[in-house]
């Protein structure tokens, strides 16, 4: 299962996940198709597993990266960079609500939000420290920066035109919607709305 799953990842991180084929990571992994479905029921199945996967392991990096005594904007870099660094994380996330939990078994639906449970309760122990906030402002912020950041990733999932020669006013209109400064900014508010929000019911 483990080395399936490995094969699965470099395959996802090869060719993304609409060209991801069950059949393609049989023939990588030197199984027949049917082997696949005794480990996992779902294509989805699969996507989840490998989601919980990279959770956990951007959760460990992010957490190993926070210092005492964060700004707000270094905290909130540390939390863009680390997600974006993980090829997997990022692409399953914005994908998981909508389209991933909606061809899984309940009961494996519950099993992997028990592991984003204890997830969001890891780095909002470390949130706390760094940013110097309560617990309950500590999962505030972690919970609405995971929104942010699927909201803000989400357009860069498209096509890449890196290399391509675009007309100046379409780079700049996609620079204008470039998703890191749009989450580092909208973060450092978030961040600075929930502490002056506890100041101010103090």
């Amino acid at each position: 299962r483990r080395s399936l799953l490995e094969a699965a990842e470099t395959y996802f991180l090869e060719v993304g996940y609409e060209a991801f084929s069950m059949s393609q990571l049989a023939k990588n992994s030197g199984l027949a198709k049917g082997t696949l479905y005794l480990y996992f029921q779902t294509r989805e199945e699969l996507f989840l597993t490998l989601y919980e996967q990279s959770l956990i392991r951007w959760s460990q990096v992010f957490i190993e990266d926070l210092s005492d005594s964060m700004t707000s904007k270094a905290y909130s870099q540390k939390l863009f960079n680390t997600a974006v660094a993980d090829g997997t994380f990022l692409p399953l996330l914005i994908r998981l609500e909508h389209i991933i939990e909606h061809n899984v078994a309940i009961p494996r639906i519950v099993s992997s939000k028990q592991v984003f449970i204890l997830q969001v309760e890891a780095v909002a122990e470390a949130t706390a420290i760094s940013l110097r906030l309560s617990k309950a402002q500590a999962i505030e912020v972690v919970k609405t920066m995971g929104v942010l950041l699927i909201g803000a990733t989400q357009g860069d999932q498209g096509p890449s035109l890196d290399n391509e020669e675009l007309p100046e006013e379409v780079q700049n209109l996609i620079a204008s919607f470039s998703s890191e400064p749009f989450f580092i900014k909208n973060a450092v508010r978030i961040i600075e709305g929930i502490r002056t929000e506890a100041v101010s019911n103090v």
